[in-house]
């Protein structure tokens, strides 16, 4: 598995976020976290990256473990950062740093790649990500879908083998939303595990192999893409219906 959860229970002081969190997901699967706000799907997403530590509970993830009876030091939780990627929604690019400055920053110092091989390795994403055009360009001077490619593109650089997405589509345009859909299923074909969240309906159904369907911290539903057609909970097929 590449990823595997089992009794997670995670705190934000005294509130309980998740509930007894238990879910499997394969390697180079495209599992979509779905479900109303305040399901608690970012705070499992944040989990998978160890942004917020769970108060009981284990998580393996990316070939690494951790048991939550104890908190993780500060070296294996850069550990594990090196193995999972995250494209924040808000992108969180640096403004005062070109493109391929954004993207190199991470391996020259955390990999302790050469500047040529970063930027080498820069060239490859920015033209898998149709972006090669806008290397020397700043964030700001970018739409919104560019900056959100140039996330996807700056998270692929460590070569993680688990990618995590908080509502990669919230606030873009259809035609945009569907590039990004087109970018996470090309992903998909190079093996590499995807974890989205998202609220989108169409999203979902366009991405997920696996699907997890949650309300209020709890898992309600998880299955195969069959659920879309077949969900197996009345929740689920009231969330579908609207």
């Amino acid at each position: 598995m590449s990823i595997h959860l089992e009794g997670v229970n995670c705190f934000y002081g005294g509130q309980q976020a998740l509930y007894d969190i238990t879910l499997n997901c394969a390697q180079g699967e495209t599992l979509v976290l779905l479900g109303p706000s305040g399901a608690g799907k970012s705070s499992l997403l944040r989990v998978l990256n160890l942004l917020e530590i769970p108060r009981s509970g284990l998580l393996s993830i990316a070939q690494q473990q951790f048991n939550f009876t104890q908190r993780p030091s500060a070296a294996a939780i850069r550990t594990l950062r090196q193995d999972v990627g995250m494209v924040f929604q808000q992108y969180n690019l640096w403004p005062h740093l070109t493109v391929e400055q954004n993207l190199i920053q991470a391996p020259c110092k955390v990999l302790g790649l050469s500047r040529s091989e970063a930027q080498a390795r820069a060239k490859k994403y920015l033209e898998r990500l149709r972006l090669a055009d806008y290397a020397q360009r700043y964030p700001l001077h970018l739409s919104g879908g560019q900056q959100q490619r140039v996330a996807i593109a700056r998270a692929l650089m460590m070569e993680p083998q688990v990618l995590l997405f908080d509502e990669p589509t919230a606030a873009l345009d259809p035609e945009i939303t569907g590039q990004v859909v087109k970018i996470i299923n090309e992903l998909s074909a190079t093996n590499i595990t995807q974890v989205i969240v998202t609220h989108e309906v169409e999203v979902a159904k366009k991405t997920a192999s696996h699907i997890v369907y949650m309300e209020n911290g709890r898992i309600v539903e998880q299955g195969n893409a069959d659920r879309f057609t077949h969900p197996q909970t009345r929740e689920f097929a009231n969330y579908l219906s609207h």
